[in-house]
Parts: structure tokens; sequence; C-alpha cells
């Protein structure tokens, strides 16, 4: 009997203060890649750390301050990756690149992504992406919630 994975029932979340810096990317990878595998994440791995890596990247290319923050969640039957930095300026939609070797990254994010988008913060901006559980994945514990009307809906632990 094999058994099929399962899309989580818990709200999971982390969030990381990285240094502005170049290797601020390969920890943001080293951070997705140890919440997901953790969590059980029902998400493609590699997407979800290409396009995490991309945001953190821009964030340092064209971001201000000394820090860039990442927060990752899992919760409602989806993956949602954020990533603030101090800059106010939003970027330019996907179908608006800036110069022939910039914006190509938001063009992956806008193609590989769910949903993605960006928005301002008191202390700056955020960009954000999310990636879907597949839909027939059974939940955790189906017996005990079969009664469930939201069965997408996780519960209210965080997990650091």
């Amino acid at each position: 009997m094999v058994m099929a994975p399962t899309r989580p029932t818990e709200l999971y979340q982390r969030r990381v203060r990285l240094a502005r810096q170049p290797s601020a990317a390969a920890e943001a990878r080293s951070q997705i890649r140890a919440a997901l595998r953790a969590w059980e994440i029902p998400v493609d791995h590699d997407i979800a750390i290409l396009l995490a890596s991309d945001l953190v990247t821009s964030a340092i290319v064209h971001g201000d301050g000394e820090t860039v923050s990442l927060a990752i969640r899992c919760s409602r039957g989806q993956l949602r990756i954020d990533v603030y930095d101090q800059s106010r300026y939003l970027p330019a939609g996907a179908d608006e690149r800036s110069g022939a070797d910039t914006g190509r990254g938001l063009v992956l994010v806008a193609a590989l992504s769910t949903e993605w988008g960006s928005f301002r913060t008191p202390a700056g901006k955020a960009m954000y992406f999310t990636l879907a559980f597949p839909r027939d994945l059974p939940l955790e514990d189906d017996d005990a919630i079969a009664g469930d009307l939201d069965r997408d809906s996780c519960s209210e632990n965080t997990n650091q």
C-alpha cells in the first residue's frame, strides 16, 4: 500500500533577516530548502527556490537599506514567499522590461507562480509569489476533519 503525499493542515511560517549583499540569495535558497523539507510542502521545490532567489537578488540589486527580509509561509493550500526591502519603488510589471539585461526575473515569477505581486510597506516595499498545492492531494488527518467545510484552512499553530 503506497500512501499519497498530503497537504499540510497547519500554518507554518518563518521569517529571516538577511544582510543586503550577494550572499543573501544563497542564504535565502538554503532557508527555503530547509523549510520546504521540514514542513513537507507539496510544491516543486526547485521552482520555489528559483523564484525566491530571483526576488532576493532583485532586492539586493535594486533595494535600499542594510537588510532584506524573507518571509516563508504555508497556509490555506499554498506556499507564499515575501521579500521585503527598504526601497519605495515598486517594480515594473512582467511585461514592462526596463532593459535588455534586466526584468527577466519577473517574467519567470509571473509564468511559474500561482499569484505574484508587490506592495508598499511602512518601511519600503515587498514582492511576493504563491505556489498552490496540487488539488488532488488528500489532507493530513482526513478522517478527523471530514466534516470541515474549508478543507484547505490551516490551524493557528506557528512553527519557527
